[in-house]
């Protein structure tokens, strides 16, 4: 009759034929059936011995366990992220710090001011991070170049913690994420470069790249990090043909020994011929000057010989055969003076040819 009763009743707060259960006599039920536990079965009055002694133990148990999950301490190179009852409340700064207890708040400390890195192609033991070191370093590794050569790189990427908020909501697993972008990004510049730009010179260049764009999607997913640096460590090629491209470095090293031994000597050459050369050039430059001044000098000495013979051309003759003969003389071993009015000569002695023989 009740069923119908139920089933039928257009207003589920009408005056049906059952009554409501009576909430009193459930607590009561409840009530007895813990005291009957507390007091092994007996249904004494005030519940027995056993349900007084261990009520105050429950109760100091409570407030110990509500104690122990109120205080929580962040490290000074960390914050920690408060939650209540799953949503975010708010970031709080290192020191110590309280909260509702038995589960309604929530603490995730995440270290903000704290390098932390992964690697790739190779583990740091001891690594508490579980995504740090690498998982499968053979497949991570091997990477084909733009000129379809294949080769093995090992790298690590170092990053902090920018945005806790970001980094513990919006992405399920940040770091986890984290690898995968670094190895779509670092095979995607690897493989647009040549496998000797990857191997010798390039290296540089392919870190700042890797940087920016992982960077670049870090920002675009929400992930709360930043990059630091990306760091290439071993770089070698596949261990058939690495023998073969140990011979083309050690070529390509002694090519480059070569080139500084020839550039060396260069420099040590060239720039002592420029000096000689420059020495020559002001050499020359002095004795033209020197020939130039010279000439400039005789020809004002002539022009004042010349003025001086206009004026008295007999006596500045006669002068200029006394000075000539004056400067021609001495430099005359054998004199012989002939006169005009001599008739003879008179032979004399070869006093010179004398001293010759005797020498």
């Amino acid at each position: 009759m009740s069923a119908q009763n139920n089933n039928g009743a257009k207003d589920p707060w009408g005056s049906g034929q059952q009554s409501p259960p009576d909430l009193d006599a459930i607590i009561n039920k409840g009530i007895k059936n813990l005291k009957d536990k507390f007091s092994g079965g007996g249904g004494g009055n005030g519940g027995g011995p056993g349900l007084r002694r261990a009520l105050p133990m429950i109760l100091l148990f409570a407030a110990g366990l509500s104690l122990w999950s109120a205080y929580y301490t962040v490290p000074s190179d960390s914050v920690a992220v408060v939650q209540r009852f799953g949503m975010y409340l708010k970031e709080v700064p290192p020191g110590l710090h309280f909260k509702l207890p038995l589960g309604i708040d929530k603490s995730t400390v995440v270290p903000v001011k704290r390098q932390l890195k992964q690697e790739f192609g190779f583990s740091t033991p001891g690594a508490r991070d579980a995504y740090q070191g690498s998982r499968d370093g053979n497949l991570e590794t091997q990477m084909v170049t733009g000129d379809l050569n294949a080769a093995l790189v090992e790298w690590v990427v170092q990053y902090r913690i920018s945005d806790p908020v970001k980094f513990l909501f919006a992405v399920r697993e940040p770091a986890e994420t984290l690898r995968y972008v670094s190895e779509s990004v670092m095979r995607e510049v690897v493989g647009d470069r040549t496998v000797d730009e990857v191997i010798t010179i390039g290296r540089q260049e392919i870190e700042i790249e890797a940087l920016l764009k992982m960077q670049e999607l870090s920002s675009k997913y929400e992930m709360g990090i930043n990059i630091d640096q990306v760091q290439l460590k071993n770089i070698n090629p596949p261990r058939p043909v690495q023998e073969s491209f140990n011979e083309v470095n050690q070529a390509q090293q002694e090519k480059e020994k070569l080139i500084n031994e020839a550039r060396r000597e260069y420099n040590k050459v060239i720039p002592l011929a420029e000096g000689e050369k420059d020495q020559r050039i002001r050499e020359a430059d002095g004795y033209r000057l020197k020939r130039i001044n010279e000439a400039e000098g005789d020809v004002a000495r002539f022009n004042a010989l010349f003025t001086e013979y206009r004026k008295a051309p007999e006596v500045t003759r006669r002068r200029i055969y006394i000075e000539t003969m004056q400067e021609i003389m001495p430099n005359i071993q054998n004199k012989i003076l002939v006169d005009d009015d001599m008739s003879g000569l008179l032979p004399l002695l070869n006093i010179g040819e004398q001293k010759g023989s005797k020498k």
